[in-house]
């Protein structure tokens, strides 16, 4: 499943063709993926203007010109199409199945720069999954998440603080979206491994008994930092 680095290697590929872009039609080819699309989701994109494409996560966030949040998680198999446009590299590309018929949405856009585009979604697996919230709504994927491991929110006293007194692995821990957003197997396994830890050890091992983090529990934050940006480096290890 796409990881922090590769759900961000796609926001910057996607990033420079859906900016400013304005929805002219929305097509839904089935009605559901892992779930169902949203009541009314495609009459509620078209004519909306694409204001930002952010990440949180592993979660892509389209900020529509009306204030509401398209969500898509690309699940295993899920990938964003741009027809007839190179994407600069880095990038994550899939070519996709050339027969369409794992596409599962179609979005026809009108750029200021690029002209008229076709966005598409495949997933041949189907474990992807999009919502839409509006202004300001209650996000049950997004609101619960911890802090996003780069820059300044994750801190060793912070993660300290969320492992004291935890019997649990540490790796199992790692991977609670509520202790820190992004993060699954491939890069928790590579950073404990940098930091010298036991996927196995209890996270709370590593706190000392005044709350303080401990020395490996020092080491594994510029470890998870550093395994993460060099996974962008190279447009993520799909």
């Amino acid at each position: 499943m796409p990881e922090l680095p590769e759900v961000e290697t796609v926001r910057r590929g996607l990033d420079p063709f859906l900016r400013g872009a304005r929805i002219e039609t929305i097509t839904l080819y089935r009605e559901n993926l892992r779930f169902a699309f949203p009541q009314g989701f495609a009459a509620a994109l078209a004519g909306q203007t694409i204001k930002t494409l952010n990440r949180r996560a592993k979660y892509l966030l389209f900020t529509l010109s009306g204030g509401a949040v398209w969500l898509t998680h690309l699940g295993m198999t899920g990938a964003y199409l741009v027809a007839d446009h190179p994407i600069a590299e880095p990038s994550r590309r899939n070519e996709g199945d050339k027969s369409g018929r794992h596409v599962h949405l179609a979005a026809r856009l009108v750029h200021p720069d690029h002209g008229p585009l076709t966005l598409s979604y495949a997933d041949p697996r189907r474990f992807g999954f999009m919502g839409l919230y509006a202004p300001g709504a209650a996000n049950p994927f997004t609101d619960p998440l911890g802090p996003e491991p780069l820059g300044n929110q994750l801190s060793a006293d912070g993660l300290a603080m969320a492992l004291r007194g935890r019997k649990g692995p540490i790796k199992t821990l790692l991977l609670d979206q509520r202790i820190i957003a992004g993060l699954g197997n491939i890069y928790v396994c590579e950073a404990l491994h940098r930091a010298g830890i036991d996927p196995r050890r209890a996270g709370g091992s590593l706190v000392v008994p005044d709350g303080a983090p401990g020395p490996e529990l020092l080491a594994l934050v510029p470890a998870i930092r550093g395994v993460l940006e060099e996974a962008l480096e190279a447009g993520g290890s799909t």
